[in-house]
């Protein structure tokens, strides 16, 4: 998943990227309005971690001109501020945002309603995707096929994720470099189709019944499994 943080405390932004691209997010950063407005008009961001006072603009503007799709982005939006007044929460939902975390906050806390957030479209709401014999915790970080660990890399886990959320769908290369990868990837180079090899290795072991398949022309995709393949 990719997040953009729109933020202009150097100190605040630093500590998320940092804690973000831990839990395997890539992460792009923007300070004012401006670039973010910017960033937002290019890539579909699946999340914004949005400031409310910023130098050229306010929040509550920018997440308004996100909702009424005046942006090509359309993502999921969490507002930080040090605002935590009633009225200040509810402009700020009013005007779009899905979430409202008010300084000074705990990164754990902060994770934790980043990960509700992402999974609310497609994982009804738990913080484990599964899919035949795949388990993913996306809040401990660990995934399984079967009783089996996946001693997977950061860009693996993130793409075992980003696909886990869309079984049986075909997932271009272009995708999930816009959305696993930040701004500073090489869109030229091989690295979503490396990764996505070595991924596949990792999942498939000693016979075990192929899971991640290469659709010709088009991406990758989850196989659907029958019941047979399906744990009991």
């Amino acid at each position: 998943m990719r997040i953009l943080i729109v933020e202009d405390e150097t100190g605040l932004v630093s500590a998320l990227r940092i804690a973000l691209e831990r839990e395997g997010y890539a992460v792009d950063c923007a300070h004012t309005v401006a670039s973010a407005g910017e960033k937002l008009a290019v890539t579909a961001y699946d999340l914004v971690l949005l400031d409310v006072n910023l130098p050229d603009g306010s929040g509550f503007d920018l997440a308004t001109d996100i909702r009424r799709g005046r942006l090509a982005s359309a993502p999921k939006i969490l507002m930080l501020t040090a605002r935590g007044g009633l009225n200040d929460r509810v402009r700020g939902l009013d005007r779009g945002a899905d979430d409202y975390l008010v300084k000074p906050f705990a990164i754990a806390e902060l994770s934790a309603r980043v990960r509700a957030l992402l999974r609310r479209d497609h994982s009804e709401g738990t913080a484990v995707l599964t899919h035949g014999p795949v388990r993913l915790d996306a809040a401990r970080h660990l995934a399984w096929r079967g009783g089996r660990e996946l001693p997977l890399t950061l860009k693996e886990f993130s793409i075992l994720r980003y696909l886990l959320a869309r079984p049986g769908y075909v997932v271009s290369a272009e995708e999930l470099l816009e959305h696993v990868w930040d701004e500073n990837a090489d869109p030229l180079s091989q690295t979503v189709r490396v990764t996505v090899g070595t991924l596949r290795r990792k999942l498939t072991v000693d016979g075990e019944d192929p899971l991640l398949e290469t659709v010709t022309g088009r991406g990758y995709r989850l196989r659907i499994l029958a019941a047979t393949e399906q744990p009991v």
